[in-house]
């Protein structure tokens, strides 16, 4: 280890030449041309960018390129794109509204404008592009709209609620949407599975701690257990959605029903479940107050130096909920602040409009920075440098709930939002770092101290399997999956196969191998996470294509044979799942259906990672690749974008799905540029 950090900082200043071929090591930055190209954007700031050669229609791709996403940054270096999720949020906003009493009526009209222009010819809505109806967005929608004022006699009301009768009506909805519902009066409180407060008393290493459960679900469900204790009830009228129901609701039976008799962690939980709801009827009154007193102090403190509690949608709304239960005042300024985050996620769109689920400014900062070095932009240039001192300025310096579990000498890694202090995550952090690498600083910015501890709190982060999750430290224990309240399937975040490759992506450009044992505990997760047809599973991106391309990425970083027959076979999946047209595309039903995998219409983005993983695999000269670039060409528009109407991004598989609005230009740039480096270098 001594050896190695002695050789780090020289390393670090070599390596992002390696990357463009420059292997003899030497520094060598691409000149400037005497004049820059300035480009004036929208808002009338200038940006700088340096052209190159235009003697190709590969050249003329990468300039366009490099004009869009260039005329995209922001004055302080940064870049951010629409983040954009199903209508469930968009319903959530309108239930908020209403459950603080303060309805936005011209707000409240364009949610349901936004709602309404998203329904299906079924009558239900889905939780992705043409994906088929789903039964807890239906439920939302229709109930959201019922508080807009829309009639259940109208058209599109009457077949909403035939499409969701047919899928087996409003008590097949997830937990939480039965939760939100009965804090309306929707549904009856014992159709809420136990979210008992006491959870907050369970010590960290204790199996059933809040600190055992994804940093998400803790972020959710602590404001949830103190509002659930509370059982709010808003008076909107409770037999809004009795329609709703495929039974008269006095008729309904609330207990889980067990999956199969017999002995199973799934009936153990279901009959656990029962005893807490029993419990809930009578609790231990001095216990339950301190619970809820702790929650709240929790709720608290993890608002603080974030983008609202968890800086994610479901807890900021939640926390909203759990304060107005305890009597907190819209004027109180934690009510103040977590409502100041709920307006900073909306979009407006003309007459209508719809809320993200967070914003995405750190990542796509990261691949905007790397998109154009690769490209051609210089380590020295200002557009780089403005962007790399933004995201230093964004890395973590205190402890957040990481640190149970993760040791360091000192704090750091990178979060995903504005402001998300208390959960960094590697997958944020390995791309900032890498893109930190590739930019030269003026002196006095400490860039390679903060490199240095980026490095070690990824490795400190890496689990016991040799893989990394995305926030935590073995954050696996699969048996709390059967919890009945766990239902929106991502409890748990364990090690992935795309995180794992982003780590490792990084390590080896700063000169990791296979000499250092976490490197070569991180070769053997990925061997064993392959798919028998050599892709890889993705936890964030859709899905195979995006795995596939992330773990070759990493292998390939440390120095893994690209004649390995596992990376070969690889290789030879990405080729064998090339559409007609030359794209790649892989719908988001491959979560459900493993037999979709690689099946769907061709997209910029996940064609942009079919090449890349090709390019890594040793196929630059390939046909696969010459098509892909092809189509990649042919598709990209005047002002150097491209379309891209799929969702290629996960929240949670099989419940929620993202669509980076970034993601259709700074991937390609990326492709299209290595693709030409390459054939340059050969």
């Amino acid at each position: 280890m001594r050896n190695f950090l002695f050789n780090f900082f020289e390393r670090l200043e070599t390596s992002i030449y390696r990357v463009n071929g420059n292997g003899n090591g030497k520094h060598k930055v691409p000149e400037l041309p005497k004049q820059d190209l300035r480009l004036e954007s929208a808002a009338g700031r200038t940006v700088y960018h340096t052209p190159v050669s235009t003697k190709t229609p590969l050249d003329t791709a990468i300039n366009r390129a490099q004009h869009s996403l260039l005329s995209g940054q922001s004055p302080d270096g940064h870049w951010v794109g629409i983040l954009e999720a199903d209508t469930t949020i968009t319903s959530d906003y309108i239930m908020l509204m209403h459950f603080l009493g303060k309805v936005d009526h011209e707000k409240q009209r364009k949610a349901a404008r936004f709602i309404l222009d998203h329904q299906l010819p079924d009558g239900g809505w889905n939780i992705f592009y043409g994906g088929q109806s789903e039964i807890s967005a239906s439920v939302k929608a229709y109930f959201a709209l019922k508080l807009a004022g829309y009639a259940a006699d109208e058209i599109f009301m009457q077949m909403a609620r035939k499409c969701i009768l047919d899928m087996g009506g409003i008590m097949k909805a997830n937990c939480f949407t039965k939760i939100y519902l009965a804090m309306f009066g929707q549904v009856d409180w014992q159709a809420v599975p136990a979210v008992p407060a006491e959870m907050i008393l369970f010590p960290p290493g204790f199996y059933f701690s809040i600190y055992e459960m994804s940093y998400w679900s803790r972020c959710i469900v602590v404001p949830l257990s103190i509002a659930i204790d509370k059982k709010p009830h808003i008076a909107v009228g409770d037999d809004l959605l009795k329609e709703l129901y495929p039974v008269p609701r006095d008729k309904v039976v609330y207990r889980i029903k067990r999956d199969q008799p017999g002995l199973s962690w799934r009936n153990f939980f279901i009959d656990a479940d029962c005893i807490f709801r029993r419990y809930e009827q009578n609790t231990i009154k001095f216990v339950r107050r301190i619970a809820i007193k702790k929650a709240e102090k929790w709720m608290l403190e993890h608002m603080e130096k974030s983008g609202g509690i968890g800086a994610i949608w479901p807890s900021i709304i939640n926390s909203i909920f759990a304060m107005k239960c305890l009597g907190y005042p819209d004027s109180h300024p934690a009510m103040v602040s977590q409502l100041k985050e709920v307006e900073s996620l909306i979009i407006y769109e003309k007459n209508r409009l719809y809320l993200q689920p967070c914003v995405s400014p750190v990542w796509d900062t990261a691949w905007a920075v790397i998109a154009l070095h690769d490209s051609g932009v210089p380590a020295t240039h200002p557009v780089l440098q403005r962007a790399a001192q933004w995201l230093l300025s964004k890395e973590v310096r205190t402890y957040g709930d990481w640190a149970l579990k993760c040791k360091v000498q000192e704090p750091s890694g990178w979060y995903f939002q504005y402001a998300n202090e208390f959960y960094p995550d590697t997958d944020d952090s390995a791309a900032v770092l890498m893109a930190l690498q590739r930019v030269t600083m003026p002196e006095g910015t400490h860039k390679e101290k903060a490199i240095l501890r980026g490095l070690r709190w990824i490795q400190a982060m890496q689990c016991d399997d040799g893989g990394w999750g995305a926030f935590d430290k073995n954050n696996n224990k699969s048996l709390l999956n059967y919890i009945p309240f766990a239902d929106f399937n991502a409890l748990l975040d364990p090690s992935t196969s795309d995180v794992t490759g982003r780590c490792l992506d990084f390590m080896g450009r700063i000169g990791f191998t296979h000499n250092y044992t976490n490197v070569r505990a991180a070769i053997a997760y990925l061997k064993k996470e392959q798919e028998k047809d050599g892709s890889w599973f993705g936890r964030w991106g859709a899905n195979y294509v995006y795995g596939t391309w992330s773990a070759l990425t990493g292998l390939i970083a440390i120095g893994e044979d690209i004649n390995t027959p596992y990376i070969k076979k690889a290789g030879g999946w990405l080729k064998s799942v090339q559409n007609s047209d030359g794209g790649w595309g892989e719908t988001i039903k491959s979560y459900d259906d493993p037999t979709l995998k690689a099946i769907g219409n061709s997209t910029a983005s996940q064609t942009a990672w079919a090449i890349m993983g090709l390019l890594l695999a040793g196929e630059v000269k390939s046909k696969a690749v010459e098509l892909g670039i092809e189509f990649l060409l042919k598709r990209q528009k005047e002002d150097g974008s491209w379309d891209e109407t799929e969702w290629t991004a996960t929240g949670f598989p099989k419940v929620f799905y993202l669509k980076y609005h970034m993601y259709r230009n700074y991937f390609p740039l990326m492709a299209i540029s290595r693709y030409r480096n390459l054939i340059q270098k050969s």
